[in-house]
This record gives C-alpha cells, structure tokens and sequence, in this order.
C-alpha cells in the first residue's frame, strides 16, 4: 500500500512538473505561435493558448481584387500599424480559390497564394479567420454566386445545390477539401479559426443545418487546435431568428457569429435605424438564446437597400462614425469583440479610416475579459445611449450622443453639437470598486483625461459623439 502510495505521488509530482514545464514553455513563445482558443476562464470570450486574452480587432478583407497581394499587403499592413490583429478572408475568392477549374482539384499555384497570405499575416501579427465557401447555386446570376463546376455536366458530384448540401458524394468531395486544407495548414497558430461557408442558409436549397454539423464535426477532427465556426445571412427579418437560435447553439460552432447591416430595405426596423442600436441589438439577441459562447458581429455596415450596393453615403464619412459604432457598440453590449465592418475597400481603405481600429485598441488596453466577468448593461440617460461593463475590477461605459447619427451628419449635412456638462450615474455599479481612479477616452481626439466618481456620478469633459468610461482597481 506505500510503495502504491509512494508511486501515485511521485506521479503527481511528475505530472506537476511537466505539467509547469509545459506552461512555462508556452508561456515562452511568441503570440504568433499561439492558438486562439474560447477561454476556460470564461467561455464569452477568447484568449490566447497560454492564457493571454485575444480580442480580435479588425474587419473583412475577403479578397484583394484586382490589386492582388500587394493590395492585401498594404492593407494588412495599415490594419497592423494600427493595433488590428485580425481579419476575415474568404478562400473561395478568386484570387485564393484552389477550385477553380474542376470540381474536386485543387490548384498548387492559388495554394501558395494562401501559404503567402499565411506568412503576411505572421509578419504583421494578424490572425485570419478563413472561409471556405461562398457559392449559392449551380447556375444562373449573379456571377459571384455561381460555382457551376460543381454540377454534374461539368464534371462536378451534384445536380442542384440542394444535391450539394444534401448528397453523399458531394459531402464526401467537400471533405476531401478540409483534408486538403488540414495537411497543409493544420498546425498553423495565425489561423484565427476556420469557417465552413459565407451565409449558407442563402443558398437556394439544401440542409444548410444538417451539412453545417456534419462539417464543423469534420473540421474540429481536422484541425483540433483551431477555433471552427459558421456564418448566416444578415439578420435583418424576424425569419431569421430561428435560423439564428439554432446556430447559435449548435454543437461544434465555437463562436456565435451573427451579420446585420444598416439596411432601409431590411423588413426589421432596428436595421433602419443608428448603426450603434442595431449592432447592440444583434449581439443581445443572440446572448439571449447562447450566452456560453463568444459572440462576434462578423459582418456589418451599410449598404443600399436590400443589400443592392455599398452605402452611398459612406462617401460622406470622412469621420468614420459608422465604423466607430460598428467597432465599440457590440464589445460593450457583451460581445467578445468589436464588430468586424465589411466594405474594407471602399470605405475603410478610401476614406483612410484604419485609425479607427487603434482607438477602440486603446480604449480596452489591458483590459483581461475572462478574468472579469464582465456584466454588460445599459444605463439610462437623457442625452446617452450608455453602454456598459462591470467587471470584478473594471467598470467600462462607452457614452454614445443620442441626438448624432448617420442620419443627422450624412443624409442631413449636420455636424454633431458638442455635448456639455453630461455626468453619468455609475454609483450601483462602481460601489465596489472604492476609490479606484476614474479615465476618460476620447476616440475621436485619441485623448486621456482624469475624472472622479463624486456622490456615484462621473461628471464626463465636454466631448463629441462619443466617449469612454474606465473605472479601475489598482493592479485591474
């Protein structure tokens, strides 16, 4: 019985001190060689494999277009000089499509492509989350939408898309693809994570359900250090909540994604409206229905009505406030993020916006949300849309003017008033956190000022549009 005893301990002790070795050695490695991974501390939010959390901030860059790798490398590389570590590409653009002539075969020249995209992103310490299909049908138009080599006449396993989805063959032929991928990528950290299709519950026919669990099961088997996920179509109609609700909680989809744009032909009023309410808005629905998942606005901005363009005011907003709320609005409504904008070309890039990402980087630096447990509210205010945090050590409240928006800058030419005397109540939620010193950010002049909580009030500097609260312990 003491020699057994005698041996489970030396056993614990070896296993402690590989199992410290092991931290210590992760703990070593540059972020870069670090897997992104949901944390244990809090399954809300991300962190890195040695328990450094990761907040990814960035947008889509899909495809570099007609610019090709040095356009993606300038971008990348403006997203990096501004603290972004983070972007979405879509492996089935053109540019990367390893698809392209046959269905089934996989072209070596588009996949040194991505080995180059990979390395990029390396250099420049920006995670990639990478889709791989985009496609909604076999035929027909738009052009975008069409991968007509899957069909049976050209050779491909399906007779309808529905038949893609649905058919043994076709199933077994996409998961030759995630093995292609996996021998070649499977171990690469830079991977943010891999999603299985862009807003599949589009495509015209199909168990878009079915397939994605089947899929996602694949790739956690293929890559087991990567995050895997999937994406819907913008959630614009009360239709879409079902659809939502169920991948939300659907077993293997690591991240609770959701899109939603501001859209004036979107059948839900909210998508009409300020983009900070409809991007708040999308992030609690889906919290409502998973609250144990990180949830991401993955896709958002605006466009024209029903998705027929780009918004054509975005070439009035050489501030970038539709970008400001997309980026802050979902992070302090309780999301792992901020929102991640699509239309990074003709807008982010052409109206020189990148700033925008370093600002919300500066107003979290430090911030460990899985330590927290953070608690996200919503203050009542007469001149503010008061979004909030509190957390064990840290109160944050980003202050959004009501009376600025879209609609008052872009479509009527007003500039916002100055917004003068403003004090938020924050005795409830800061009582705990004593006689911690009070900051306040200004995004848009990238300022520092200090402030006190007096009678549970935080008297806010004059300011424009928007401001940022941060109350914090010492060693928070």
């Amino acid at each position: 019985m003491r020699v057994g005893m005698m041996t489970v301990a030396a056993g614990a002790v070896a296993f402690g001190l590989a199992a410290t070795f092991a931290a210590a050695a992760e703990a070593g490695k540059k972020a870069t060689d670090l897997f992104v991974r949901v944390s244990p501390r809090d399954a809300r939010y991300f962190e890195l494999s040695d328990g450094r959390p990761y907040v990814p901030i960035g947008l889509n860059m899909v495809t570099p277009g007609s610019g090709g790798m040095p356009q993606m490398t300038r971008w990348i590389e403006n997203l990096s000089a501004n603290r972004g570590n983070f972007c979405r590409i879509w492996l089935s653009s053109p540019y990367f499509d390893i698809e392209h002539t046959r269905s089934g075969q996989y072209d070596e020249q588009k996949a040194r492509r991505i080995d180059g995209l990979l390395a990029l992103a390396r250099k420049r310490g920006v995670r990639l989350k990478l889709c791989m299909e985009h496609f909604r049908r076999l035929s027909g138009s738009p052009q975008w939408s069409v991968k007509a080599l899957h069909h049976v006449d050209n050779g491909g396993p399906a007779q309808s898309i529905a038949d893609f989805l649905d058919g043994s063959r076709s199933r077994r032929q996409f998961e030759r693809k995630i093995a292609f991928y996996a021998r070649r990528y499977r171990s690469d950290p830079i991977v943010f994570g891999w999603e299985l299709w862009n807003e599949v519950d589009c495509v015209a026919g199909g168990d878009w359900a079915r397939w994605s669990e089947l899929m996602l099961a694949e790739l956690h088997r293929r890559f087991p250090k990567n995050l895997a996920m999937q994406s819907l179509g913008s959630f614009d109609t009360a239709g879409k909540r079902k659809r939502y609700q169920r991948l939300a909680k659907m077993k293997g989809n690591d991240v609770a994604q959701v899109h939603r744009y501001l859209d004036l032909g979107g059948r839900l009023d909210v998508c009409h409206g300020p983009v900070d309410v409809l991007a708040a808005d999308a992030v609690r629905e889906i919290l409502r229905v998973q609250p144990a998942r990180p949830v991401l606005l993955a896709e958002s901005g605006a466009v024209e009505k029903s998705h027929t363009g780009p918004f054509k005011l975005y070439r009035k907003d050489t501030n970038g406030i539709i970008l400001h709320d997309v980026l802050f609005a979902p992070f302090f409504a309780g999301a792992a993020g901020p929102g991640h904008i699509w239309h990074w070309g003709v807008y982010v890039d052409r109206m020189k916006l990148w700033h925008h990402f370093g600002r919300f980087a500066e107003a979290i630096d430090g911030l460990d949300p899985p330590s927290e447990a953070l608690e996200p509210i919503e203050l009542n205010h007469e001149q503010l849309r008061v979004y909030a945090l509190k957390g064990k050590r840290t109160f944050l409240a980003w202050c959004r003017d009501t009376k600025s928006d879209w609609r008052t800058e872009l479509a009527e030419g007003k500039p916002p008033e100055p917004v003068r005397g403003a004090g938020i109540d924050v005795g409830k939620y800061a009582a705990g956190l004593g006689d911690a010193p009070v900051r306040v950010y200004d995004p848009w002049q990238n300022a520092w000022t200090k402030a006190a909580v007096t009678d549970g009030k935080i008297v806010l500097p004059t300011f424009t549009r928007s401001i940022v609260v941060r109350v914090e312990q010492k060693g928070g």
